[in-house]
Parts: structure tokens; sequence; C-alpha cells
């Protein structure tokens, strides 16, 4: 009796099976037709089963068979296919989260150098004059005027006329100093234009001393700044004389209006 096994995945043809195995042990679907005097068992494996169980069926097959004179198994292979064409790609899956921070590298070289950048521009102003020379007021708004120059940028103060005139708009601090008579009343303004921004005052005294006063200003293109002696009905003076200097007036520039 031979009994033909076809495997579904079309890999091994088992002639000759002996009817002692019983097909329902191994989940085998039978089918039964006879040949002449032969009866063939065909058997047809599940095409889900994996190698591992084609082998185990063929392996247990073959004991139980051998065991029979009258039958014989043989095992046929087909030759190997060709590969088959490369599939498409599938679907990007999903973005996983971001991993871990990692360690700090090492500290890079230095890099090159830049191309130098513009000079800034810096505005001045300033100036320091002086006077030897002593003075008494002789109208009744008189300019004082002075003879030595300290500091004169860019020529700002007018020794000629004795004013400050602003080329760089801005805040300015200005300093006045002057030496008093004996016995002379002493009475100036500092002016902004034509209005007076801080007095100095020093009444006749049998004592001359030195008086200085101070104040910052907000200045605008052109204006004058000055120094003006004030007469009243006493004889107003300021001292000095051709050997040292009692009489000064500074002024510069602390912060332009526009930087």
């Amino acid at each position: 009796m031979a009994m033909l096994a076809e495997i579904a995945m079309d890999v091994v043809k088992i002639i000759s099976l002996s009817p002692a195995v019983q097909p329902h042990t191994m989940k085998l679907s039978p089918t039964y037709w006879k040949e002449g005097t032969t009866q063939v068992h065909s058997l047809c494996l599940i095409n889900s089963w994996g190698w591992s169980q084609i082998f185990h069926i063929l392996a247990h097959l073959f004991i139980r068979t051998t065991s029979t004179p009258q039958s014989s198994i043989f095992f046929i292979f087909r030759d190997k296919g060709d590969r088959g064409e490369k599939g498409t790609p599938g679907k990007a899956g999903q973005e996983g989260p971001p991993g871990p921070l990692g360690p700090i590298g090492p500290k890079g070289s230095k890099g090159q150098a830049g191309v130098p950048g513009d000079a800034c521009k810096t505005q001045h102003s300033a100036f320091s004059v002086g006077r030897r020379k002593a003075l008494h007021s002789t109208d009744y708004y008189q300019v004082l005027v002075f003879d030595t120059v300290f500091v004169n940028l860019d020529e700002h103060f007018n020794m000629f006329k004795g004013k400050f005139y602003c080329y760089v708009p801005g805040i300015y601090f200005f300093n006045l100093n002057i030496h008093t008579w004996n016995f002379k009343e002493t009475y100036l303004h500092l002016m902004q234009n034509d209005q007076a921004k801080v007095v100095m005052y020093a009444q006749p005294s049998d004592r001359s001393i030195m008086q200085s006063q101070s104040v910052m200003l907000e200045l605008e293109q052109n204006d004058e700044v000055w120094v003006r002696l004030y007469k009243r009905e006493r004889e107003n003076a300021i001292y000095s004389d051709d050997v040292d200097v009692y009489i000064t007036f500074n002024g510069y520039l602390v912060k332009p209006s526009v930087e």
C-alpha cells in the first residue's frame, strides 16, 4: 500500500506511506482513492505550519513507515526559486520621544578675530580761562572778559566777547572762581543767554576772600554762557594782579544730547 503526502508549501512529497500512520494525529486532512490494487492515502499539510513542524512530521513518518517492509519514503525537494522584487517601503513610524541630554563636549578652539569696527565718534567741548587784571564795574551791566587761556577745545569760548558758545547740545558743568576786594561789593551773575542762572555775591569787608560758584546747565545749539557784573549804588569790583591768576571760568560737556 502506498500513501502520497502532499505538503501545502509544495516543498516535499512523501510516497508509499504506511497505513499504520494515523493522519489525524498529525493534523492532516485525509483523502482516499484506489489505483489498481493499491490503496493510496493522500495527506495535505496545512499552509500555516512552519518548517519545524514539517520536519517533525517527516521524522515521525520515517520512523513509523520504515518498520514496515512493504513501505518506503522518498523526499523530493524543489530547487530554490529566484529572489523576489523588493517591496515598497512602508510608512514612516511615529516620532519617538527625545532622548536624554548627552554629556557636555570639550571646549572648542578659539575662533579668528573679527573685522575691526568703526571707531566711536565721541563729542567733546571744554574750556578753562582766567583773568590777570582787576576790574571795577563802570556800567550797570558789564561782561566779564578774560585774558588767559588754559583750555579751549575747538575755540568754543570766544575770548573777545567773553562768552562760551554751545556747538554740541547737552548737559554742561560750569564753575566760576573770583577774589573779592577789600571794602568793595562783589556781585556777579552766571548767565545763559539773557537769563541769570546763579549769583555770586559778597558784601564789602575789610578782608578779601576767594569765592566760588558751580552749576550744571542743559544747553541747546548756539546758546551763550557768560559772566555779568552787576553795579548798584555801591562800587562793584573783583581783584587780581599780573603775577597770579585769581579769576577763573571753566566749563565742559558732561553728556551730549545725541550720542
